[in-house]
């Protein structure tokens, strides 16, 4: 499941917003710029639809203080400024598309759309791939050529989270939150039973030994190799 936060202070607008941009993922919503900044670093989210006008902190000192921790998940800026200066601003302090409001529903789904298959690899909206592997998105079906493998419900999550952060260090943390969430009733080690499945139902396609386990940290999903594509 495609993680979207957005951070708007307008309660109607982010409710709007949220209506249009369901259909694409799973929303998470604040407020203020403090939430929005501490939301973000923990690095579990796939798009940030980030207003400027935001009480205790903007948008552009959110933009910059999550660059400068190296979260790099593409930003989508939300904001009723539309001189230039403003928008060379935003693409300075690391902003990835800038929207200006009012805007119509199709033009901030199309924008959204987009950066998610520049950011995720997408090659159509609904297939995530790595190599011969692919994994529909809609139907959760993951293939390996022509053999359907059997990896469902948080193994597939888990999986998409790899792909779409290869050559990524994903902390035993970082993947509880994104896929079991903050206030989940199980504990870390259902991180490490969940690999296991995973690694289990790839051994057959040698895809197992692209994750590296890095002791008392977490894993590595190396990036597929061209021939296997």
């Amino acid at each position: 499941m495609i993680k979207l936060l957005l951070v708007e202070d307008d309660v109607t607008l982010s409710e709007n917003i949220k209506e249009i941009v369901s259909s694409i993922g799973e929303v998470t919503q604040m407020y203020t710029g403090s939430e929005g900044l501490f939301e973000a670093e923990a690095g579990i989210y796939d798009l940030i639809i980030l207003d400027l006008m935001l009480p205790e902190m903007n948008g552009y000192e959110v933009l910059a203080n999550l660059r400068k921790q190296q979260v790099q998940t593409p930003v989508l800026i939300l904001t009723a400024k539309d001189g230039l200066e403003d928008k060379v601003e935003g693409f300075q302090k690391g902003a990835d598309d800038y929207l200006t409001k009012p805007f119509y529903r199709e033009e901030l789904l199309m924008r959204v759309k987009a950066l998610l298959k520049r950011s995720l690899g997408l090659f159509d909206e609904q297939t995530l791939s790595y190599g011969k592997l692919n994994c529909q998105l809609t139907n959760k079906e993951v293939r390996f050529g022509d053999q359907i493998l059997p990896i469902q419900g948080k193994e597939f999550e888990l999986l998409v989270y790899f792909i779409q952060n290869q050559k990524v260090i994903l902390t035993k943390e970082q993947i509880f939150d994104r896929i079991w969430g903050f206030d989940s009733a199980t504990t870390l080690t259902v991180v490490e039973v969940y690999m296991s499945h995973l690694r289990k139902h790839l051994r057959d396609t040698g895809l197992d030994k692209k994750f590296q386990t890095l002791r008392n940290v977490g894993y590595l999903l190396q990036e597929a190799d061209a021939h296997e594509g």
